[in-house]
């Protein structure tokens, strides 16, 4: 893709481990990246460093459990970077409960954060995405290999992983794909899971080696 055809891309739930490594990354690819979190100086501060590097970050506030505000930003940065090109859905809630612990309500607020927003996301977003643009989640081992204490983190990661399915299906027909892309390991500061190199795993599954139709795999796994 040129320079001049080249779009912009959204980052939802930016923060400074992989979200932030994948945002640093299709900076420097050339895309203007739009932010989306919670916290204004965690999200600043990803925004800083890729202005400092040359390139192009805007920024936007809402919790994405609140469906009109996320939209609302998606919708906002998207007139600001768009045409899209990669919306990147990265959040989850991490509540160490086992399920003797967990309350059923509790169960649904992670849920609806960790799977739930990412519908949101992607219907803010449709607008602003068009053939060739990419949907990519940061999934996980928990899906398949959940740990007890943290019951609610296995759920949200299968059931993104499953949705991600469903939106790749209903987009495919526009040229639009979705991945889900499962960490089958613990973040780190060193080794083959650090935050850059799981992002650059991430963005090596936008593209897949430019595997078209049938060829297109919806989950790609990342083993370091």
């Amino acid at each position: 893709m040129s320079d001049a055809e080249r779009g912009g891309a959204i980052i939802t739930g930016a923060g400074p481990g992989v979200s932030g490594s994948v945002a640093r990354l299709l900076a420097q690819q050339g895309h203007a990246v739009g932010l989306l979190g919670v916290d204004r100086g965690t999200v600043e501060a990803v925004a800083d460093e890729i202005r400092a590097a040359g390139g192009t970050a805007h920024v936007a506030l809402a919790d994405l459990t609140d469906a009109v505000a996320a939209r609302a930003a998606v919708a906002g940065l998207g007139e600001r970077v768009g045409p899209v090109d990669v919306l990147h859905f990265n959040p989850s809630a991490f509540r160490e409960k086992d399920p003797l612990e967990l309350e059923p309500h509790e169960l649904l607020e992670d849920v609806l954060l960790g799977v739930g927003s990412l519908l949101t996301v992607v219907q803010a977003a449709r607008p602003f995405l068009r053939e060739g643009s990419r949907v990519t989640v940061t999934g996980s081992m928990a899906a398949d290999r959940p740990w007890h204490r943290a019951a609610s983190l296995g759920v949200q990661k299968a059931g993104v992983r499953n949705l991600v399915h469903s939106i790749d299906a209903t987009l495919r027909d526009d040229g639009i794909r979705a991945v889900s892309v499962t960490v089958r390991g613990t973040l780190s500061d060193d080794g083959p899971f650090t935050p850059a190199r799981v992002a650059a795993a991430i963005l090596a599954a936008v593209d897949q080696d430019g595997a078209v139709g049938d060829d297109w795999r919806t989950e790609v796994a990342y083993e370091g």
